[in-house]
């Protein structure tokens, strides 16, 4: 009976040390509060929080000149899983990690790309570096010349697209460990890229989050989460 006492207040206490660190039992760590951008650094004309998801809109009135970003300010990444649930109207979009921040809330480095049409959810994209690294569909080794070798991923292009919901929630999941990169929407792998090439890849960097130029659009993040891997 006392062993068993001992295991429950044990297990309370693990518990309290979650929810006061931010922590769940699996290691992930929430970063969006639902209520605040605390911890958020964009411009705020773009940038707020709307029915508890973090929200980036631009409007005919309210353009932006060039792609901006809400920058994840506490901490940069290196090997890490990402979760996290988007939604997007119109436009284009993206997750940037291991990138550099260039000022002015504009971003380079990797992104995990997605959008409203049908073209690049999913692809692995260097955003103001190396361009489209991975279509959507594909495995990809980047040779330390930077020549580009593709074969198929586990999950066909269509499959991919046949998945995704528009102007709905998904769920998008990015990986990186070491010069490993794996992106999956709604469970299904979209993209895989080992990059050797040892003067352009990043072992890591800044998280954010794109706002993308061009016609009026809506992007929506929420429940993100992020595991440092070891």
């Amino acid at each position: 009976m006392q062993r068993k006492i001992w295991q429950l207040g044990l297990a309370i206490a693990l518990g309290l040390l979650a929810a006061a660190t931010g922590y769940a039992d699996d290691g992930f760590k929430s970063i969006f509060d639902g209520k605040t951008l605390e911890g958020w650094d964009g411009k705020p004309e773009f940038w707020s929080v709307k029915d508890g998801a973090l929200t980036g809109q631009t409007t005919a009135e309210n353009p932006t000149k060039g792609n901006t970003f809400i920058i994840y300010k506490p901490s940069q990444v290196g090997d890490f899983e990402l979760r996290l649930k988007y939604k997007i109207i119109g436009g284009n979009s993206g997750i940037q990690y291991r990138s550099e921040d260039k000022g002015d809330h504009v971003v380079g480095g990797y992104q995990a790309d997605f959008e409203a049409g049908d073209t690049f959810s999913g692809i692995l994209y260097e955003e103001r570096g190396r361009g489209i690294l991975c279509k959507r569909g594909q495995k990809v080794v980047i040779g330390e010349d930077g020549k580009i070798t593709e074969t198929s991923g586990p999950n066909t292009n269509e499959e991919i697209v046949k998945a995704i919901k528009k102007e709905d929630w998904n769920d998008y999941v990015i990986i990186a460990k070491g010069n490993h990169l794996i992106h999956k929407i709604d469970g299904l792998q979209t993209a895989e890229v080992i990059d050797n090439q040892k003067d352009k890849a990043k072992s890591s960097g800044i998280l954010a989050l794109q706002l993308h130029a061009g016609p009026p659009m809506k992007v929506q993040f929420k429940d993100i989460e992020i595991k440092e891997l070891k």
